[in-house]
């Protein structure tokens, strides 16, 4: 079902995640978020100012994977399903009303916080424990595929890995599989630790 159109919500879900995570890691290194874009080809983009540049850019595929892993530990453990489901709803709102800067990106957040936030309200528990879950996981498990994509399988120019490669020196290769080591690690912990959640 990789190609199939139910999945494109989603895998945009990760990308916003994603240059979420970028945008955070610059606020809390003194930086500020200038703009978030996101397209219809499930791209994305975060303009930022100031902060730390290596923080920065590996806060993308790893921001988007502990965030996944946070999603399914917090469904998994808590019972408060619909109470985190709206204020996901909500921080995304927030995001997209303060950041977003593109029509579809803009669509896209009102949409998707818009569904959360009615889907909390109206639906039953097991409904918002689903939505956690589901988010969650394809958060951890689109984080590998992300990064092999951009790394392993093809050489895209403008990806995180390259231009943290410039930064640093060290070639992309090798923050690719640093990063999906990483990614494989903490997606089986959450796995692992969210079959021991509660009874």
């Amino acid at each position: 079902m990789w190609e199939s159109p139910l999945m494109f919500p989603l895998k945009v879900f990760v990308v916003f995640i994603h240059e979420i995570s970028h945008g955070l890691a610059a606020v809390l290194t003194g930086g500020a978020i200038e703009s978030i874009r996101l397209t219809a080809n499930e791209g994305g983009l975060c303009v930022t100012r100031g902060g730390s540049r290596f923080l920065t850019l590996s806060a993308g595929y790893l921001g988007s994977l502990f965030f996944g892993s946070l999603l399914v530990l917090a469904a998994a453990r808590s019972r408060r399903d619909r109470a985190l489901v709206a204020l996901l709803g909500l921080l995304l709102l927030a995001v997209t009303l303060l950041f977003v800067r593109t029509a579809f990106g803009f669509a896209y957040g009102l949409a998707v916080s818009g569904a959360l936030i009615l889907a909390a309200r109206k639906l039953p528990e097991s409904v918002s424990d689903a939505i956690l879950k589901v988010l969650g996981a394809m958060s951890c498990l689109y984080a590998v595929w992300d990064i092999a994509s951009d790394v392993l399988l093809r050489d895209v120019p403008e990806s995180d890995a390259q231009a943290l490669a410039r930064l640093t020196g060290i070639p992309a290769l090798l923050w690719g599989l640093l990063w999906i080591g990483v990614a494989i690690v903490v997606t089986a912990l959450t796995l692992w630790k969210s079959a021991r959640g509660r009874r």
